[in-house]
């Protein structure tokens, strides 16, 4: 089983189990990750299940018991909240493989990003992904983009893209009062398309929650052990994050946009090509290219 993705497991997982092992399922995701640490009768209890039927489920998810669940529960959640800094650590006290150490930088940083990149569009869910699309490339719909620390830099790529194919996008104001304002004018036809990728921001879930509260759609771009944010999202798009070096890697990210992008502007068709022809013109008029 993939570490730090243990939610995506069990979703992956509910189809295949009985009604009975469905519900405890469903308690755990309800309030992901916590319910994993209460005791086996708690859960039970909650699911309206036996305690034989925790243990079944756990066993279903590949465990051979419930402490081997909540060992591996603990592990991702020490990965979701890693730091760059406890990532270098952690590779320079398990750098100990000669052949590892011994690889050019060049080589083992083309397969890395190469597997993640493969493996993040393997595993897009599809339906997320149409979906997606059908909320940014729906007319009746204002798009606002947020991102964080180091994504706010793929928010403003996506949202100039979506700039160059339809109306009413706009990036979250970074002044306090421009982005209370923002907010506080938030209305059902809005859609928030969030990046939020470990150690996750407080503040992405107020801004989603807030949405949600006013009947308004999220979009979320994350990782694989799944942003907060997930509670709220309609559209929940994950991507791996692995890299040569003790920074997460967006690369497999950049490759989910240019994704999303292709969708948007088949969706929108030849009402995408005007707005491209539009915008050349109005660029060439004043001199921009």
């Amino acid at each position: 089983m993939a570490s730090g993705r243990l939610a995506d497991e069990i979703r992956l997982k509910l189809g295949d189990l009985s009604p009975a092992e469905r519900k405890v399922g469903r308690v755990m995701l309800a309030g992901y990750p916590a319910p994993g640490f209460e005791t086996i009768a708690t859960i039970a209890e909650r699911a309206a299940v036996s305690a034989p039927t925790v243990l079944r489920f756990v066993g279903r998810l590949g465990f051979r018991g419930y402490p081997d669940f909540q060992a591996a529960l603990r592990d991702e959640l020490e990965e979701r909240s890693a730091s760059p800094l406890a990532l270098y650590e952690s590779a320079t006290l398990t750098r100990s493989d000669e052949a590892d150490a011994n690889e050019p930088l060049l080589t083992s940083g083309s397969r890395l990003f190469a597997a993640a990149l493969t493996r993040s569009l393997a595993e897009l869910p599809l339906h997320d992904l149409d979906r997606a699309t059908q909320l940014l490339a729906d007319p009746k719909r204002r798009i606002i983009l947020a991102g964080g620390r180091f994504t706010h830099l793929l928010a403003q790529y996506l949202g100039l893209h979506l700039m160059q194919l339809r109306n009413d996008v706009a990036f979250l104001p970074d002044r306090d009062v421009e982005r209370t304002a923002a907010l506080a004018a938030l209305t059902r036809r809005d859609v928030l398309v969030v990046f939020d990728y470990r150690r996750y921001e407080d503040d992405k879930v107020a801004m989603a929650q807030l949405l949600r509260e006013q009947g308004g759609k999220v979009v979320l771009f994350t990782d694989t052990w799944l942003s907060p944010v997930t509670a709220h999202a309609e559209v929940v798009l994950p991507s791996q994050v692995t890299s040569p070096s003790p920074y997460d890697s967006l690369v497999p990210t950049m490759a989910v946009i240019e994704t999303v992008v292709a969708s948007v502007i088949v969706s929108l068709g030849e009402a995408a090509h005007q707005r491209l022809r539009q915008g050349e013109d109005i660029a060439q008029r004043i001199g921009l290219v």
